[in-house]
């Protein structure tokens, strides 16, 4: 269990009851929770009632989450769909635009006790066919009807002793929603990052126009941008980037990454390395897990006969599954668990895929890590390549100093490497391992690609007659 809780990106769903043999789907946290709410109120409920409900079911799904309620339990899966235990999901259901909205803005908000850190399991029912001694789903039209607010309808049926916990972190990033929508003049990095966002966006999605400089100033271009950003995606026009507007940029943003990057799913928490973790099996959780996941995924790219997997840290079924064929391909038994022979055919498919590409640099490629830590004193056609990125990250970044770009690792270097380590909250030791070397890559390909205009699309700027 983490020390506190966050939202998680995803949250896996058995589409039955607990010991059923049914499907498990795995979707954003944000479109379960508007499914969620989509299928048990109604959109035409008052506004207080309905946010006091999704306050309620993102509470519920959180606890679940947190405690590992099923997981502990020897499943793979978060919640059940099975309202006898857990809240109604309809698969493949149409959200309410409101209700879809809403969520948007609460979704990573929700119910605690007081001097308590885990999410409130907030027990709830339809109040009608079905009673309980938590909320009465109707009730709460009833209470908004009368004029209470979503925390005065939470504590009639909660007590006095809750409190909202407002705009927690999601999981795989430490940024949460600005505190203040931003807007025409906002300035500084949310900004920033938005921008950066955006431009990649709009490489899948041209219609949205190009904004001119990624340079933390919400100008005329941004709020274009921004504008039909929500166009596309559904959201209200307004041109403003609220709680809802900067998930769903992060949402898409990822996305897009994931689709057109081959190294879109690389490792962020932990170093890639060689070095053997111990037996891997099913029920393994942790980095050792997540460096397997990254190999497999790279490999694939190679060998048809090795699929990609979720690098997610847990080995489960899918793992094992691909577990078993790096091992079929290799010669080796195909028991699915990973032992020392095992993980060293797979790190020398890796090592031996990455020295297959080039290293001179070319504008817009970004070259996956080498596998060797550059730090002082270092000379190698990887600094040459790790000093262009920086460069090149430093026209946006302008805090990053540039560096000349002569291959060799010297004192220009490691400050440039430092202050992009400080910069994005990695640790600040002057090294550039598999880390420090995949966020440098990703942000470079992120600027490249948000800079490039598709055929057609608006550049950001007037263009001249």
């Amino acid at each position: 269990m983490p020390e506190l809780p966050f939202i998680p990106e995803t949250i896996t769903v058995h589409l039955g009851p607990p010991d059923s043999n049914a499907e498990n789907v795995t979707i954003p946290f944000l479109d379960y929770i508007a499914n969620v709410a989509s299928s048990e109120i109604y959109p035409t409920w008052p506004e207080n009632a309905i946010r006091a409900n999704i306050y309620a079911q993102v509470s519920f799904a959180l606890n679940r989450v947190y405690t590992e309620y099923y997981r502990t339990r020897g499943y793979n899966f978060d919640i059940t769909n099975f309202t006898g235990t857990d809240q109604s999901y309809v698969n493949g259901r149409v959200v309410f635009e409101n209700v879809r909205e809403l969520v948007g803005e609460l979704f990573n908000d929700y119910i605690r006790r007081s001097g308590s850190v885990a999410p409130l399991f907030a027990a709830y029912c339809n109040g009608t066919t079905v009673t309980c001694a938590g909320l009465s789903q109707w009730g709460t039209v009833e209470l908004a009807e009368q004029g209470l607010t979503p925390f005065e309808i939470l504590t009639y049926y909660y007590g006095d002793n809750i409190e909202l916990v407002r705009n927690a972190p999601v999981m795989g990033s430490t940024e949460s929603a600005p505190l203040y929508p931003l807007q025409l003049g906002s300035t500084g990095d949310e900004v920033r990052t938005a921008q950066l966002r955006l431009n990649r966006i709009s490489k899948n999605f041209p219609s949205i126009p190009k904004i001119l400089a990624v340079d933390g100033i919400f100008a005329e271009d941004t709020e274009a941008a921004v504008r039909r950003f929500q166009e596309v995606f559904n959201l209200t026009p307004d041109g403003i980037i609220g709680k809802n507007t900067w998930y769903t940029i992060q949402n898409i943003y990822i996305g897009v990454k994931r689709l057109n990057d081959l190294n879109a799913e690389e490792i962020t928490l932990a170093d890639v390395t060689r070095q053997y973790p111990g037996a891997l099996q099913v029920g393994s959780r942790g980095d050792g897990v997540r460096n397997l996941q990254y190999f497999i995924s790279y490999v694939s790219q190679f060998y048809d006969t090795i699929p990609a997997v979720p690098i997610d840290g847990v080995f489960g079924e899918g793992t094992r599954a691909a577990v078993e064929d790096v091992q079929r391909t290799f010669g080796l038994t195909p028991d699915g668990i990973v032992g020392e022979r095992t993980w060293y055919a797979l790190t020398n498919a890796y090592l031996g895929a990455v020295a297959t590409i080039p290293r001179e640099y070319v504008e817009g490629v970004a070259v996956p890590y080498g596998g060797i830590p550059l730090r002082i004193g270092s000379d190698s056609d990887s600094v040459r390549l790790l000093q262009e990125y920086l460069n090149y990250i430093a026209r946006s970044y302008p805090e990053i100093p540039t560096v000349e770009v002569t291959g060799y690792f010297g004192p220009r270097t490691q400050e440039a490497v430092l202050a992009f380590q400080r910069r994005f909250d990695l640790v600040a030791n002057g090294v550039v391992a598999s880390t420090t070397w995949n966020e440098i890559i990703s942000l470079y390909e992120a600027l490249y690609q948000g800079n490039r205009l598709q055929d057609g699309q608006y550049p950001g700027f007037d263009v001249g007659a």
